[in-house]
């Protein structure tokens, strides 16, 4: 079988690695260079503290491949664990907080439902006269984006994937398919054939889109429409006032959007979203660069949060980088159309995703279905429907 994986990106690469594994003549194209899109300007984070099952489920599925990585790819990711803390300011947060714990549980998580005070145990520099509860798991954690691309990169061309960097995707390839072809049905579906690159066309079996940020023009290109939106995202190296022990979790102000992480030698990370606004931008056109606004009111928050940061603390340096968003915060994991299999718009998770999704991509097109995860409900006809929607909520 030939597969063309559209994307160099982490998921892009777990899936090219997964196919080969499993018996597939793959070939990877990207645009640019490998993970170099959202992959590179990620957080890294790594946890199963999510508000729905399908979310769980795929980090629990991709932390086996996380812990073992070193192992199975030769490359030290540096992973480290020292827990994801959430913050909840509402009563209404708190509430959720105390659902996701019990629904964690009930997979195997073995998050907590804390007091403030109890907060403060594990980030000693908390403001916990600030909050009313949070959920904390000590197995969370986060480890380096770049070292796991040079992990999957190296496996994926020692298993056999032709790996075309440079090489854009100029075309989606599609013919009307036999199996859904009826003299009576002229709206019967194309079947995605293969891509058309800058410099050959390349037949496959199955095309997979796993290019983030750039997934919905990759659909467009095959007529497909998928509500895959490109949104800035910023990130700051901060060096606190006081420093960040590196045992301090991830700390997460759901209510503000703010988050922090500790650094090596007390720097921390400091991110969040903070605006109302969130417009599309070009993912070919957007600034790469830090907003000084943006930081100030980053580290502002930050100070709300945790005694680390005040107005004392200087901002090293900082970028951008690119959410994937779906509506609802999930990826669409699925076989969009015949031949074409979609891995995107994980609003945010794509990294730590990824091994599973890499799995799930290979089932799909060896095999016809997923069985790692059941990712039905990761459908892009969910956007179709009415009812309540699959909202992922624990989301900065």
């Amino acid at each position: 079988m030939d597969v063309v994986v559209v994307g160099g990106g982490i998921v892009g690469l777990s899936s090219a690695y997964s196919l080969a594994t499993a018996g597939a003549n793959v070939t990877l194209v990207e645009k640019g260079s490998l993970g170099m899109g959202s992959t590179a300007r990620s957080a890294g984070g790594i946890r199963m503290q999510f508000s729905t099952e399908v979310n769980v489920r795929l980090s629990l599925a991709s932390v086996e491949v996380w812990d073992d990585f070193a192992d199975e790819f030769g490359v030290d990711i540096e992973h480290r664990r020292p827990g994801y803390l959430f913050l909840a300011r509402s009563d209404e947060t708190a509430d959720r907080f105390r659902a996701d714990v019990a629904m964690q549980n009930d997979l195997g998580v073995g998050s907590e439902f804390l007091s403030p005070e109890e907060a403060r145990d594990h980030c000693p520099g908390l403001r916990d006269e600030q909050f009313v509860a949070a959920q904390y798991n000590a197995e969370d954690g986060f480890a380096d984006p770049n070292l796991a691309v040079q992990g999957y990169a190296e496996s994926a061309r020692e298993a056999g994937v032709d790996i075309r960097t440079k090489t854009a995707v100029r075309d989606v390839l599609t013919a009307e398919s036999a199996e859904t072809a009826d003299s009576a049905d002229e709206s019967a579906d194309l079947a995605v054939t293969g891509v058309e690159t800058d410099d050959e066309r390349l037949d496959a079996d199955f095309v997979v889109n796993a290019a983030g940020a750039w997934a919905g023009r990759v659909a467009e290109m095959g007529g497909l429409d998928l509500p895959i939106h490109p949104r800035r995202r910023q990130i700051a190296t901060v060096e606190p006032t006081t420093p960040v022990p590196e045992d301090v979790p991830l700390t997460i102000d759901l209510d503000t959007g703010s988050y922090f992480r500790p650094e090596r030698d007390g720097a921390a990370l400091v991110g969040g979203k903070f605006d109302e606004a969130d417009p599309d931008v070009d993912p070919d056109a957007y600034s790469e660069s830090m907003d000084l606004a943006w930081a100030a009111t980053a580290v502002e928050r930050a100070a709300d949060c945790a005694t680390y940061f005040d107005a004392d603390s200087r901002i090293k340096r900082g970028w951008a980088g690119l959410y994937a968003v779906t509506p609802d915060h999930h990826p669409i994991i699925e076989e969009t159309a015949p031949g074409f299999v979609t891995a995107a718009g994980f609003s945010g998770h794509g990294f730590q995703h990824a091994p599973a999704t890499g799995e799930i991509v290979a089932e799909l097109c060896l095999d016809g279905e997923a069985s790692l995860v059941d990712v039905s409900a990761l459908s892009s006809g969910r956007f179709d429907e009415a009812g309540d929607e699959l909202v992922e909520r624990n989301v900065a």
